[in-house]
């Protein structure tokens, strides 16, 4: 096969790529950043401890992430018939990809909001926040960082389950690898799929932590915030009155 025959092929595959891995990230960090906050307020000391939402939300979680993503899509495919009434095809996979993507992203942010610091939480408690101010103001900013990095993590990740997502005609360049690389045996277009998918995942993760990187020197846990320094520079002003007084 001749690059002339192999671009427009590789061409639509990236699309296909393209439109699955995007749609089903924004599905999934819509639908897991909620769950992932949740699973922190209602945890033993939160700020809406709960036990029995918390295990029913864990479960649900533990569910979603416990399943091979062929078996979740074989399983999904009279819901994916139903959303979208087919079973093949990219936009088909977006129904599986988003499903088995809200699960994992949901326990990364778990991962990154239980690491802020609990004295900010609590200053803004003092001074008369309530849940949603603490969780807008505070534990989304200050987990911004590691919640990007998160996003990276599962970008990667979906383009992982898309090639997967191919062996069943997904689409994408997994199902072109599986047609033309393995089934008419064109090992250097399979080759060359490969080297998309390496190229690709590499500038993903480089811009994602990038991201984290610049937003960590701009204030983030590598250094006081905003809002912490405000609070720490009240400190000092409160203990000359208490000597003058």
């Amino acid at each position: 096969m001749t690059w002339s025959e192999m671009q427009p092929l590789l061409e639509q595959a990236c699309t296909e790529t393209l439109i699955m891995v995007g749609w089903s990230t924004l599905i999934a960090v819509v639908g897991g950043l909620p769950l992932g906050i949740l699973l922190v307020l209602t945890d033993r000391g939160g700020l809406l401890q709960n036990t029995l939402v918390n295990k029913v939300i864990g479960q649900i979680v533990n569910i979603g992430r416990s399943l091979p993503f062929i078996i979740l899509m074989v399983a999904l495919m009279d819901f994916t018939r139903w959303i979208t009434g087919t079973t093949i095809g990219s936009e088909a996979a977006i129904v599986p990809l988003a499903i088995g993507g809200i699960p994992f992203f949901a326990r990364l942010v778990e991962t990154a909001v239980r690491e802020v610091d609990h004295g900010l939480v609590e200053a803004v408690q003092a001074m008369g926040g309530n849940t949603w101010t603490i969780v807008r103001k505070v534990l989304v900013p200050e987990a911004l960082p590691s919640l990007i990095a998160s996003t990276t993590t599962t970008v990667i990740a979906l383009i992982g389950y898309s090639a997967m997502a191919g062996t069943v005609g997904g689409g994408g360049l997994g199902d072109l690898a599986v047609r033309y690389g393995y089934q008419r045996f064109e090992t250097g277009l399979m080759w060359i799929t490969v080297a998309i998918l390496a190229v690709v995942i590499s500038l993903i993760q480089f811009a994602g932590d990038y991201a984290a990187r610049a937003l960590h020197s701009r204030g983030g846990r590598s250094g006081p915030s905003p809002r912490l320094r405000f609070l720490k520079a009240e400190e000092p002003a409160a203990a000359d009155i208490g000597k003058v007084a």
